[in-house]
């Protein structure tokens, strides 16, 4: 497989594309790269990914139940597969909860 960032150096429309929107191109590549051919992941695959590529963020909140609803509702055994905006919906909810975000946000941002 291709790396990604050949896969998003690959996009001209990116080529002078800014941080978040670069950011936003990789969150789709790697969904791409996960999904199957109608463009879903099965639940099971959802959580390996997250597990994969969203580690940072979803480390430490296995005993919010927030996170343990989300997490559960992957486990269950269902045909539903979860679609890209299912997909990023996940994500920001998973952000929005994270003891990482609250770090990011105390990052010094003065030059």
């Amino acid at each position: 497989s291709i790396p990604i960032t050949k896969q998003l150096a690959s996009i001209k429309a990116l080529g002078k594309g800014s941080d978040l929107e670069k950011a936003f191109a990789t969150v789709a590549l790697v969904y791409n790269n996960s999904a199957d051919s109608e463009g879903k992941l099965s639940k099971a695959e959802t959580k390996s990914l997250l597990q994969t590529q969203f580690g940072g963020f979803i480390q430490g909140q296995e005993n919010k139940p927030k996170y343990q609803e989300i997490m559960s509702g992957l486990d269950e055994e269902s045909e539903n597969k979860i679609d890209f905006e299912d997909f990023m919906i996940l994500l920001v909810s998973l952000t929005l909860m994270s003891d990482l975000l609250q770090d990011i946000k105390h990052v010094k941002t003065t030059k």
